[in-house]
């Protein structure tokens, strides 16, 4: 039997090559996973940071006491000296036969509650306001008063004995300052109040007691011509050496007005101010911004304008002699 012949297989036309280079072939996959992972990890980031600044802003304010607002609100008022502070009475200005005796009252303190300055501002008498450094209405009192031709001082915060427990508020002079710290912080307040033309203190039982520190401060105040007022709060105070070292309009506190914010009491202590300007031609005298003081200065004016002159504390400065 024959054997069936095999066709013999069509030769296929040989294809065109192509010009074209074939790109290696690209695994997309892994790279778009990772690319939508990285994303959903951002949205996710960003949500929670989102939600957890909204609870922050929005979760109910932890209730404060009143004590603690007006303990950060305002610094304390001045810390009266246990007893009274004996001082050699300085030399009173020659007073014209005739001419009664001169008294200043100074209201410390001011910067704070703005409408009750303002009260004593309008007062029918030439009142000195000495204002804090840190206070928030430090520049419209210090205008107001300016305006008003009113004599205005910088209320200086220095250091007491019972610092850090009582704190005199943003500008302190603190005894642990190099110089060059404690004259830049005095710089900053004596620009900080406009319209001053002298400085008392603020506390400061320590840092009036140290005379290196009072030398810095007075040296100061020597340049920009300012006069300075010592309060007095301890016995153990240099500053009239210091003045008299640096030949600076310098006084002092006679009598605290209100360390009994009582009105009774203050008229009381206002009575004692007056007899004090009688005996030695002279007298200063410091209150607070209470509306007692306000109340009991006003009420007194008639008597005191009888038996003294009410004058800018700037007319009771001397130099000390030695």
């Amino acid at each position: 039997m024959a054997k069936k012949q095999s066709k013999p297989k069509k030769k296929s036309a040989p294809r065109a090559k192509s010009t074209k280079k074939k790109a290696p072939p690209q695994n997309r996959q892994p790279t778009l996973l990772f690319v939508i992972l990285i994303l959903l990890v951002g949205v996710v980031a960003g949500s929670g940071l989102f939600l957890l600044k909204s609870r922050l802003i929005h979760k109910a304010p932890v209730p404060v006491k009143p004590a603690t607002i007006e303990k950060f609100s305002r610094p304390d008022f001045e810390i009266y000296p246990a007893r009274v502070i004996p001082k050699k009475p300085l030399a009173a200005p020659a007073l014209a036969p005739g001419k009664r005796p001169m008294v200043a009252i100074i209201i410390d303190d001011m910067g704070y509650e703005q409408k009750l300055c303002e009260k004593f501002i309008r007062l029918a008498a030439p009142i000195t306001c000495s204002i804090l450094p840190g206070s928030p209405h430090r520049l419209e009192i210090a205008q107001y008063a300016h305006k008003k031709g009113k004599c205005v001082m910088l209320h200086l915060p220095m250091e007491p004995v019972q610092y850090p427990a009582v704190n005199p508020g943003p500008g302190a002079l603190l005894s642990s300052m190099g110089p060059d710290t404690l004259i830049r912080i005095l710089k900053q307040d004596i620009n900080s109040v406009p319209y001053i033309s002298g400085v008392n203190n603020h506390m400061g039982s320590r840092l009036t007691a140290d005379s290196d520190k009072m030398n810095q401060v007075l040296s100061i105040l020597k340049t920009r011509r300012l006069f300075f007022i010592d309060s007095r709060t301890t016995a153990k105070t240099v500053a009239r050496s210091s003045a008299r070292l640096f030949a600076l309009p310098f006084a002092e506190r006679d009598v605290f007005l209100d360390n009994n914010p009582s009105e009774k009491k203050i008229r009381k202590q206002i009575k004692k101010l007056i007899l004090i300007a009688e005996k030695t031609g002279v007298a200063i005298g410091i209150g607070h911004p209470h509306e007692s003081t306000c109340k009991a200065i006003a009420a007194m004016i008639p008597e005191m304008e009888k038996r003294v002159r009410l004058v800018p504390a700037s007319r009771l400065v001397s130099i000390p002699p030695l």
